[in-house]
């Protein structure tokens, strides 16, 4: 899914707590505020009923097969 890049002017204070939720959901400040957005957008009835889903948070699953080799 594409994204598109939109400059932010905000309180600092504000950003600040948007910091501390997203290090206590393991989501980057940028996430957070798009889960945040999209909350809102859903709420209001005004999600498009398009708009593809986030990317889980956390680590991504491991990959099945064997490991990489790390002894070189």
């Amino acid at each position: 899914m594409a994204r598109k890049n939109v400059p932010l002017r905000i309180d600092p204070a504000v950003y600040d707590a948007i910091a501390r939720w997203a290090h206590d959901d393991l989501r980057s400040v940028n996430a957070q505020i798009e889960v945040m957005l999209r909350d809102q957008l859903r709420r209001a009835g005004r999600l498009p009923k398009t708009t593809g889903e986030l990317p889980r948070r956390g680590r991504p699953p491991r990959r099945s097969g064997p490991a990489p080799d790390t002894t070189a």
